[in-house]
């Protein structure tokens, strides 16, 4: 299903879901302006065609504990189908990278990672990033405030 396909009664619903999963059936179906049961079925048709993925929670980072979150650019030593698989590989067995993007320009990666405080960020650069197969040149910033979070995709 592509978002062409999309009506509006499905942006409502994915609209409403991207602000709150939890939110009763009765009450999205009530903003969608549907009864309930088409709403799960309209939901359901949207799980199954793959417009939804899952479901989460969102954590707050400091609450954790993470207070610091850092972004990272790595290139790798090579630019081989080989060289990329085993990075990709290697990046998803560690934790504290929470995304790993494979980018055009000037660098190969960009690593957003989470980290209790810059002592813990050298650990995780020096024990763990740096350690990643292929790693040539690791540049390294530290997000100061966040401006704008993630808040769902527009629709």
């Amino acid at each position: 299903m592509k978002s062409q396909e999309l009506d509006k009664t499905d942006k409502i619903i994915l609209s409403e879901l991207q602000k709150n999963a939890q939110r009763p059936i009765a009450d999205l179906a009530q903003k969608a302006g549907l009864s309930p049961s088409s709403c799960h079925r309209r939901v359901k048709l949207l799980e199954e065609a793959g417009v939804i993925v899952g479901y989460t929670a969102n954590l707050d980072r400091a609450a954790l504990g993470l207070a610091n979150e850092f972004f990272v650019e790595v290139s790798l030593s090579a630019q081989t189908e080989e060289a990329f698989e085993k990075f990709e590989k290697a990046v998803q067995r560690v934790p504290e990278i929470l995304e790993c993007h494979l980018m055009s320009g000037q660098f190969d990666y960009l690593l957003r990672v989470a980290a209790t405080d810059a002592t813990d960020y050298e650990r995780i650069h020096r024990s763990r990033i740096s350690r990643l197969p292929g790693v040539q040149r690791i540049q390294s910033s530290l997000a100061l405030r966040t401006v704008k979070g993630w808040a769902g995709y527009p629709i």
